[in-house]
């Protein structure tokens, strides 16, 4: 791809920040809320802190393994072609249509509010359809258009959390933001931090848009560390402000909603909708960068043979059918489960990635670089993270414990059927490469003019 054509390094840590930011502040605020209470920009610190050890892996492996198939093809190259490899690269690519579940509930929690219609079944629907279905158009314009649109849809989010988090600081009830650390509150912290890893899961979508940047040996580290740094500053003013001028029943009853609705009391009415606006905007730049990351990898996975070549053909990054199919799914989701089920399930998917992730950069080190105390502390920190994760999904939300195993097994299975059937392998990006560079070869042989042979 020229570079004309590539995206750069703010316009990568734009589409991070998009997904990273649409995913809480707006999107499960009012869940935070209700877990976390006033410990809540506590948990959003230990959470960024958290995403460090395996932002290490992935910017690590990132700046030297260029796959838009991201983490599949860390996996790949760690720990092989097999079963495990092939059922990960399409709960990899699930994590996407499950995400993006999650934020076109959150949009439509937003906006049915903002324009005065009724919250019920078929307004939640159509909220969640026409979002989806505007950024699926988008797709099919190319990655200049998402890149461009990314970077101007952040910043304008960017700003009204700013004004947010000006306006309100004055007014912040300081022992509405102590932190409570008795048993009750430790627990609260775990709990939440559990939950609200997801907050950091979008830095991941820089790599896999590794072979779409400029300069990707040096844009992918910078463009992780970056993203993380900047949400963790938004996120943590943010929840300070919020959980400091609203009563927590109050934000706890306005969930779909809560953060602008804690604008109403230093801002009021028109903090309200200033917010609500903002919120729709974030929201939908995480589906824009989401949509873009799961085309990204329908395609990568296609190409390198893991799912059906159906997903190769040519249009966004290579894939018309990855991207219609990711959005459909996604907008199947939204319908199916609740905000809580949704958070949920998305986090333990990614939580197993991470894992397998880390498992395969120890495998990797002496070839890539590496810290091995770094790969062992974090293998074992999310490790820990996931079993309190499953822990708080059997204590409070059953379905959610049981949709997360459905998925897990069900891509075991999709994957075994797959093999079986399709005989298709994964293929390394270097044979990828010669493959490529031998039918650029034939193509350029076949189509010279013949010479002239004339005197």
């Amino acid at each position: 791809m020229p570079d004309g054509k590539k995206i750069g390094l703010w316009q990568t840590i734009a589409l991070a920040v998009g997904t990273m930011i649409g995913a809480s502040i707006f999107s499960i605020f009012g869940l935070g809320a209700r877990i976390a209470g006033s410990n809540l920009p506590l948990v959003f610190l230990i959470s960024g802190i958290i995403s460090l050890f395996i932002a290490y892996s992935y910017a690590m492996l990132g700046k030297r393994i260029i796959s838009n198939a991201g983490p599949i093809e860390f996996i790949l190259k760690g720990i092989g072609d097999n079963l495990i490899t092939g059922s990960l690269s399409f709960l990899f690519w699930f994590s996407y249509v499950v995400s993006i579940a999650l934020f076109a509930k959150g949009f439509a929690g937003y906006l049915l509010p903002l324009i005065h219609l009724p919250v019920n079944a078929v307004n939640t629907g159509l909220g969640e359809l026409g979002v989806i279905l505007i950024f699926t158009a988008l797709g099919v314009l190319g990655s200049a258009a998402v890149g461009k649109a990314e970077a101007f849809i952040v910043m304008i989010k960017l700003g009204i959390l700013g004004l947010f988090v000006v306006l309100g600081t004055s007014s912040i009830q300081t022992q509405q933001i102590t932190p409570v650390l008795d048993a009750q509150g430790i627990n609260s912290i775990l709990n939440a931090t559990a939950i609200f890893f997801l907050s950091y899961m979008g830095f991941g979508l820089v790599t896999n848009a590794s072979e779409n940047m400029k300069n990707p040996e040096r844009n992918v580290p910078r463009a992780i560390y970056l993203s993380i740094f900047i949400v963790t500053l938004v996120y943590i003013s943010v929840a300070a402000v919020a959980v400091g001028n609203l009563p927590l029943p109050e934000l706890i009853k306005a969930q779909d909603n809560a953060l602008a609705v804690a604008a109403k009391p230093f801002l009021g009415n028109l903090g309200y909708i200033l917010v609500a606006i903002g919120a729709l905007f974030s929201i939908s730049s995480a589906i824009n960068a989401t949509l873009f990351g799961g085309a990204n990898v329908a395609y990568a996975l296609a190409r390198d043979g893991e799912l059906p070549r159906l997903f190769q053909r040519k249009v966004w990054f290579g894939s018309m059918e990855g991207l219609y199919l990711t959005a459909g799914l996604g907008l199947l989701f939204a319908l199916m489960f609740n905000l809580n089920g949704i958070a949920a399930i998305t986090s333990s998917i990614f939580m197993v990635i991470y894992l397998f992730v880390l498992a395969a950069h120890w495998r990797l080190r002496d070839q890539y670089g590496g810290n091995p105390i770094i790969i062992i502390s974090g293998f074992i920190i999310i490790s820990g993270v996931f079993m309190l994760l499953l822990h708080y999904q059997w204590q409070s939300n059953r379905s959610a414990f049981y949709g997360t195993l459905i998925t897990i097994g069900a891509s075991l299975i999709v994957e075994l059927v797959y093999r079986n059937f399709s005989g298709r392998g994964f293929i390394s990006r270097e044979i990828l490469k010669l493959e490529e560079e031998a039918e650029t070869l034939k193509n350029k042989v076949f189509h010279t003019p013949p010479r002239n042979t004339e005197n």
